[in-house]
């Protein structure tokens, strides 16, 4: 099954099993922001802001010190619980031997906080980065962060039985809209792709096409 398989599957199973008040308050924040004009993401060209986070081990990883060995495909994506992202992940990894062999590395960032994203790693026996920005701070950097509304909220605690404050140790209702970035040595975006509509991601593909540019 392909990713964009997965993810269609996802989507219907979501629609099946959600109340029609829960579907309409996420899919209509999804079409607010959809037709809000904003543009959510850096553009290619524009220099990738530098970061360091924390690996699942504690580990701080820098982007610039990684641009030092090669380009980095950058991903954003919400966190473990949701299914649309680890179908992301997964099919990064399946693709991760042709990335590598391009001389470029995955680094995925989520808000989750670290212990999360260890028992992410280590389910979904992810080989790449996966760091955390609990508090949203390089997602803001990269103009992705958002706050969601009081009655997306409602819907989180009441229907999906997540608190996003808990579940990202911030005192905060945050997420980054979905997105990945191809970032050259020199730190330029080559490639920018994001999209308030969560459900929908960049195909590894892509991504490889992208860096085989590079080359």
């Amino acid at each position: 099954m392909t990713m964009r398989e997965e993810l269609e599957q996802a989507k219907a199973s979501f629609i099946a099993r959600l109340p029609e008040e829960a579907q309409h308050a996420v899919f209509g924040h999804i079409k607010d922001q959809l037709d809000s004009g904003q543009a959510f993401g850096l553009r290619v060209g524009e220099q990738a802001p530098n970061f360091t986070l924390t690996g699942p081990h504690g580990e701080p990883i820098t982007l610039n010190e990684e641009l030092a060995t090669g380009p980095v495909a950058l991903t954003f994506y919400r966190g473990s619980w949701c299914p649309y992202c680890n179908i992301e992940l997964r099919a990064y990894e399946q693709r991760i031997s042709e990335i590598r062999n391009l001389g470029a590395q995955l680094i995925a960032i989520s808000p989750q906080n670290p212990d999360h994203t260890l028992t992410q790693k280590e389910k979904e026996q992810l080989s790449y980065h996966v760091l955390s920005d609990s508090n949203g701070q390089v997602a803001a950097r990269y103009r992705l962060l958002f706050e969601l509304p009081s009655n997306l909220q409602h819907t989180f605690l009441t229907v999906m039985k997540r608190d996003l404050t808990i579940f990202n140790a911030t005192d905060r209702w945050i997420l980054p809209v979905p997105a990945t970035y191809i970032i050259d040595r020199e730190g330029i975006v080559r490639y920018a792709a994001s999209n308030p509509d969560f459900m929908q991601r960049t195909d590894p593909q892509i991504v490889i096409d992208e860096l085989k540019k590079l080359l």
